[in-house]
């Protein structure tokens, strides 16, 4: 790990103009290409102290061991020669989005003597015109079959076509009338160039004046009694409106417009393009990708279109690109494709009507597209073996971890405190086994005392069910020794909530019977969210309950570190580990359960408020006093003049509520009357 300030550049020697720049590491790899309006400020932000920096910038600078420049005339050509070096040297640490999956486009070889309409996939050629991508290669089939009745152009491969010429004698569709059969001379390769251009310009949207000539021509053949190419004619005009209704009106205005959509989390985005043309969706496409660097929602924005239009020639570049968010400065991003489509390009993000509409659900596939890779990179059994293998061997484990327990806490201002505890088997969510806690007293206070208690009270049930059934454990695969597993297990008012999925608890004749108790089975690894800390706590609480064949590690956010007990430094597993992705999937999920569960709590003490008692005291106001105190408890040791202060609260108010919450007193915890038992920890009670 190098030290940034080995390389820095000294005073003075980096120029104050626009530029572009590259990180190179040891050996001479680039690894970062970046570009910036003054090369001196933006690499001047690098080299600041190391605490300061995002961790992935972090994790750049010190993986380099050189930075160099080049400086150019404007920030458009600084835009032009960044994609050109990422393309070229495929950086590391930048944003490389990738096809969410393989989409044919309908092509039209243009850079042929005689142009041909195929499907292709794959990436694209220079001097061949694109129309798509579409969702399934038959669509462009059927599209295509319909508009040769119209625009007989040449459909057939090389080899075809040549022997064709050979043999004079055209293939089948040249005898129906579906191409106009350049291989025999049937028209020369001016007219079947003239056929492909008005093809061409059909799929651009360009619909009507081909509609109208079509139509001039059929009455012209009727007055002049040809009716059967009046009527041949009609059909043309059928074949072509078939075609069009095939791609649904979405813009009235027949507008030309790319739609660009984002959705992210702090590890991956999706970004999904619908194409618009004459108002109707001409082709769709997505790409995903690993936020490999520090980006925001414009900088993914501003990469998806380098890499929409880089390669693009200017026609695939329409009036409108409307996007989520605007780059800071607009003005190069917009200035460089106007020099790509050759005229004054509208980028801007949609704020109302049909266009925002639209954007909507654009939005909605991304997401979608987003979940569906995650779903699909998980559920790969390959792949989750090799992840449990690389979690192995990066935790100097003697097996792959079979069972993965991971802990969050989630608290609101040090109020509500609560835990989840999730399992993944196998590389898969267990939620059946998924549980809840409520922290007390003085654990509260900070996450690390949390973490302890909650830990502590896991494993205290796990070895009263062990003693209880007599059973130790192994550590083998418990789904594969007991069928019934799959069922939530008993309740435990000190430990944490039975059943713990999102449909709460099971019924209690599912509970009971031989079923054995679900902590009765021990992890091969726990999985803390946090880092040295929060590590040294858990892994102290197994040691004061005598444990010592279950691993610990700690996952901390941003950083994306693997901490050990007891160590210094942290494991840093490379960025596209799958077992980085798995432990990143474990943290995530843990937080969202234990978010959940917070919120939920909330809710329900919101719904059951002693403000509720305040006469004309709205469902606002009473989220407001909540929020501005943090707690219902605190709100309650307030004085009438600090509850004035909260807005939309006059002093009418401010003494009723003060009255109410006077009244009120809290309500005493649950027992269980066979027992004495305080069920306090029972969201169930």
């Amino acid at each position: 790990m190098a030290d940034p300030s080995s390389y820095r550049p000294r005073p003075g020697e980096i120029p104050d103009s626009p530029g572009v720049y590259k990180f190179r590491d040891e050996h001479g790899r680039v690894i970062y290409v970046g570009k910036a309006k003054s090369l001196r400020q933006r690499l001047a932000n690098y080299f600041q102290d190391l605490a300061g920096l995002h961790p992935r910038t972090r994790t750049m600078v010190t993986t380099a061991a050189s930075v160099e420049w080049t400086v150019v005339s404007t920030e458009v050509e600084a835009l032009q020669l960044e994609y050109s070096w990422i393309k070229e040297f495929d950086p590391r640490f930048n944003v490389k989005y990738r096809d969410d999956k393989s989409y044919p486009s309908l092509a039209v070889t243009m850079n042929e003597e005689f142009p041909r309409v195929q499907v292709m996939r794959g990436p694209r050629k220079k001097g061949v015109r694109y129309f798509g991508p579409y969702a399934h290669a038959w669509a462009i089939r059927e599209t295509v079959d319909l508009m040769l009745r119209v625009f007989p152009v040449r459909t057939c491969s090389a080899g075809v076509f040549r022997r064709s010429a050979q043999i004079g004698r055209p293939c089948l569709l040249g005898y129906i009338g579906k191409c106009s059969a350049p291989c025999v001379g049937r028209v020369d390769a001016e007219e079947h160039r003239r056929l492909a251009e008005e093809f061409c310009d059909f799929m651009a949207g360009r619909t009507g004046a081909h509609l109208r000539r079509l139509e001039q021509e059929m009455h012209r053949a009727a007055e002049e009694m040809e009716y059967e190419r009046a009527a041949r004619l009609r059909d043309d005009m059928e074949a072509l409106k078939r075609a069009m209704e095939k791609n649904a009106v979405v813009l009235t205005d027949a507008t030309d417009a790319d739609l660009v959509a984002v959705a992210e989390d702090e590890l991956e985005a999706a970004v999904q393009i619908f194409h618009v043309r004459g108002g109707r969706v001409r082709g769709q496409r997505g790409w995903v990708t690993d936020k490999v660097e520090e980006v925001t929602t414009a900088g993914l924005v501003e990469h998806a279109l380098q890499q929409l239009y880089g390669e693009e020639s200017g026609d695939a570049v329409p009036r409108e690109v409307l996007v989520p968010a605007l780059p800071d400065p607009v003005e190069p991003l917009a200035e460089w494709l106007a020099g790509r489509r050759g005229a004054a390009v509208d980028l801007r993000v949609p704020q109302r009507g049909d266009k925002r509409a639209l954007m909507e659900t654009v939005r909605r596939n991304a997401q979608q597209a987003l979940a569906l890779h995650k779903t699909k990179r998980a559920s790969d059994l390959t792949t989750r073996s090799r992840a449990l293998e690389e979690i192995a061997e990066a935790l100097g484990l003697d097996s792959a971890p079979l069972r993965i327990e991971c802990f969050d806490i989630s608290h609101l201002q040090g109020e509500d405190v609560v835990a989840s505890m999730v399992v993944f088997e196998d590389g898969l969510a267990r939620k059946s086994e998924y549980r809840r806690f409520q922290i007390r007293g003085f654990a509260g206070q900070d996450d690390v005392r949390s973490m302890h208690e909650v830990v502590s009270r896991r494993f205290r049930r796990y070895l009263q069910e062990r003693q209880r059934t007599g059973e130790w454990a192994t550590g083998e695969d418990p789904g594969a020794e007991d069928p019934g597993a799959e069922g939530p297990g008993t309740g435990d008012p000190g430990t944490g909530e039975p059943g713990g999925g999102p449909d709460g608890p099971a019924p209690a004749e599912e509970r009971g019977g031989n079923r054995p108790p679900k902590f009765a089975y021990p992890p091969q690894l726990v999985v803390v969210d946090g880092g040295q800390p929060q590590v040294a706590a858990a892994r102290r609480a197994l040691d004061e309950l005598g444990i010592d064949d279950v691993a610990v590690c700690g996952l901390a956010k941003r950083l994306e570190e693997v901490w050990l007990p007891g160590e210094d430094d942290p494991v840093v597993l490379p960025r596209t580990s799958e077992g980085l992705y798995m432990l990143q999937r474990v943290r995530d999920e843990a937080h969202r359960f234990a978010i959940r569960y917070q919120r939920g709590k909330r809710s329900r003490a919101m719904k059951a408020s002693p403000l509720d008692a305040v006469h004309g005291l709205g469902e606002a106001r009473k989220q407001a006093l909540v929020k501005h105190f943090g707690s219902v408890k605190r709100l309650r040791a307030a004085t009438v003049e600090q509850i004035c202060e909260v807005p939309g609260v006059g002093r009418k108010t401010a003494e009723a509520v003060a009255a109410a919450l006077a009244q009120a007193a809290p309500a005493a915890p649950a027992v269980n009357t066979a027992t004495g038992e305080i069920l306090e920890d029972r969201e169930d009670r």
